[in-house]
């Protein structure tokens, strides 16, 4: 129980004191105009306020992947709540803040093309295939969980198939129409259902007299998969997340001023660690390594959700906590598909205001994402969990070369590049379905001495922008008077 109140307590402080340095380092400017404005649309770049922007940011990032990692974390015991601290204060929380911020600096850029001006071409076309193999894994993903969860609760009265239609439909109108029409009117209503259900869960754990596991290194895992790396590819959401690098961009284009960033994306990285730590308490709480192992193969980890939910709170209050979680990835799956069709547009150069232009590259998508929906759940984590990680590491670097090139501390986003490169690496290397299925120590070593190269390949690149004086701020009329929100 200790463990578990210190982690949240850590979370918390951490927005006030490191959030508070990460934010002094990048320097935001109240003065400067956002994209809201500058590029002011009425379809992706529409002015919000800093809440409506933080809650939608926070829906945008915690998908399934906060309840569904932790609860598949939770298998190597409380040494999973070391990740889900540390990992969404020093990497999480600084790589989601720091998107956010470059993208805002950058006319709402999402993360190709930041990656082309910081990191190079290659890297550019590199990084488009990531992000865009990455959301439609995502946005499949978020369509098969919140579709299991609610078939289990209505005990398969409605046919799987039509729910998973039913959720499609929504993504599709959320995909083409202004973020306004229904994401912006819909999302605080889908917020209070989120934060009644978790808060319920923690609630019941705390008062129905639940002993929660204090903090141990001891790897628990039923199977003895190794913590490194694949810990750290199992808890994404909730510590630390490449997909948030694609979903702070479609903020950035809507936040009215800079100083709203910390609230905004540090602050609501920090409440995603903070349902993290929650779902993946009660995971270990409530089942043992075992049991849990057994669910999570018997109906995937939406099968542990609606045990925990029915057990903690009964039918009324467990039905809640389980539509909670179905908003959760509903919430994510409507904006990956949008900004893969924002990635999509800024890649191939297509204006997004006339809806026949939406629909040219939103139609295709969601055929390729149906098919996705054909293939074994297992597989489509597992290839989520490598592009998601993936994605993160390069963000992680894009924001280094940033600070580098400003004379900026750039250790602060440099070393959890480095650790989260060197884990999907090894993973690469050691992973027999995925990978090359390397012995352990062999995958190790591997990982390392690319990560080595590749820290090397950066710091030659980063201190060539600086010879060239690469321009890392585009350049925006000042903020109008009228215009300056606190």
């Amino acid at each position: 129980m200790i463990t578990f109140f210190v982690a949240l307590l850590a979370l918390v402080a951490a927005y006030f004191t490191y959030g508070k340095y990460v934010e002094k380092v990048f320097g935001p400017n109240e003065e400067r105009q956002t994209p809201a404005y500058a590029n002011q649309d009425g379809v992706d770049f529409v002015p919000m306020n800093k809440q409506k922007n933080a809650l939608i940011q926070l829906l945008n990032i915690a998908g399934t992947g906060p309840i569904f990692g932790p609860i598949m974390g939770a298998l190597y015991g409380p040494v999973a709540f070391l990740w889900i601290v540390l990992g969404s204060i020093f990497a999480g929380a600084v790589h989601d803040y720091l998107t956010g911020m470059i993208s805002i600096r950058n006319r709402g850029a999402h993360i190709p093309e930041l990656a082309g001006r910081f990191l190079g071409k290659v890297s550019r076309h590199l990084v488009n295939v990531f992000a865009l193999l990455l959301l439609l894994l995502v946005g499949t993903v978020f369509v098969t969980t919140p579709a299991s969860l609610l078939h289990n609760l209505i005990d398969g009265r409605v046919a799987l198939l039509a729910i998973i239609l039913i959720i499609f439909v929504y993504y599709f109108l959320s995909t083409i129409l202004p973020i306004d029409k229904i994401i912006g009117r819909i999302y605080p209503y889908f917020g209070a259902l989120l934060i009644i259900g978790t808060v319920g869960v923690g609630a019941a754990l705390l008062l129905r007299g639940y002993t929660i596991p204090e903090l141990s290194l001891t790897n628990m895992h039923p199977a003895d998969t190794p913590i490194f790396p694949i810990l750290f590819l199992t808890i994404t959401c909730g510590a630390l997340s490449g997909f948030h690098a694609t979903q702070s961009p479609l903020i950035s284009r809507t936040t009215q001023n800079e100083k709203q960033g910390r609230y905004i994306f540090y602050g609501m990285m920090i409440a995603e660690g903070v349902i993290a730590m929650i779902w993946a308490a009660a995971a270990m709480t409530i089942f043992d390594g075992q049991s849990l192992q057994g669910l999570i193969n018997e109906g995937t980890a939406s099968l542990v959700v609606s045990e925990v939910s029915m057990t903690l709170l009964g039918a009324v209050g467990g039905t809640i906590a389980v539509l909670g979680a179905v908003v959760l990835p509903i919430t994510s799956g409507d904006t990956a598909f949008r900004a893969a069709r924002n990635i999509i547009a800024d890649y191939i150069n297509i204006s997004q205001t006339k809806m026949a232009k939406r629909l040219v590259i939103a139609i295709p998508m969601f055929v390729v994402s149906y098919w996705l929906t054909t293939i074994d759940f297992n597989i489509l984590w597992r290839y989520f969990s490598f592009a998601n990680q993936g994605t993160a590491a390069l963000a992680l670097w894009i924001g280094t070369m940033y600070l580098f090139v400003k004379k900026k501390n750039y250790f602060i986003a440099l070393i959890p590049a480095v650790f989260i490169t060197d884990m999907v690496l090894t993973y690469i290397l050691y992973d027999s379905n995925l990978g090359f299925g390397l012995p352990y120590q062999a995958a190790h070593t591997g990982g390392i001495i690319m990560t080595v190269a590749i820290t090397a390949l950066f710091f030659w690149k980063a201190r060539k922008n600086t010879r060239e004086n690469l321009v890392v701020d585009l350049e925006v009329p000042s903020l109008p008077k009228s215009e300056k929100i606190n």
